[in-house]
């Protein structure tokens, strides 16, 4: 964990003396990143309730970030990892938004195939390449690169938000996520598991 991550979770936790102060400073943080993807989001959500549901989507992710801080492995920034649950939690106001709108039609679930049901042949072989994935993950990619790979593909943030948290452009992390995903590829296709055009 670098020292500004376990600064971080330092000092967020309840005991410290700075804990008050540090949930103020990690609430801005979020705020200014859900306000950042409801505007990527703007065709979504309009009107006064804009500046409302980013402060509500700040406070929810904070609330679960505290609960959640034992979580954290280090694997990206604390930062990046936080964003994830104000991304989450824009989404998830944003969907609930669209839904009160335009509600889905009544479908008859227990009517429809079951066809998403993986064999258990098949939940072996996912459970073998996802444990190749990770030791990938932590050995083949420089940390730049698991830092981009880990936010973007596995914690959902937007390219713009990360380029805005590491001070870089869309352009050079898109590079580093190319690059990370071609060696994880190669990895996987090594270890016996190649993925389709599709899958990639």
């Amino acid at each position: 964990m670098d020292s500004a991550s376990r600064r971080w979770v330092d000092q967020l936790r309840p005991a410290h003396p700075r804990h008050e102060e540090t949930v103020a400073k990690l609430h801005d943080v979020l705020q200014r990143a859900a306000l950042h993807e409801l505007h990527r989001r703007r065709g979504q959500l309009s009107g006064p309730e804009f500046d409302d549901v980013a402060q509500q989507c700040a406070d929810d992710a904070i609330m679960n970030i505290l609960a959640k801080i034992d979580d954290f492995r280090g694997l990206s920034r604390f930062t990046t990892w936080a964003y994830k649950f104000a991304i989450f939690e824009v989404s998830s106001k944003v969907a609930r938004h669209a839904w009160q709108h335009h509600p889905p039609s009544d479908l008859e679930w227990d009517k429809l195939p079951d066809t998403l049901v993986p064999k258990p042949e098949m939940e072996v072989e996912r459970r073998e390449q996802l444990a190749t994935l990770t030791q990938a993950i932590a050995t083949e990619l420089t940390p730049r690169q698991r830092e981009v790979f880990v936010a973007i593909a596995l914690n959902d943030v937007s390219l713009d938000v990360l380029a805005l948290q590491l001070g870089s452009n869309r352009n050079a992390l898109y590079k580093n996520l190319f690059d990370a995903r071609r060696k994880l590829r190669a990895c996987l296709a090594a270890a016996g598991h190649p993925l389709s055009e599709e899958d990639a």
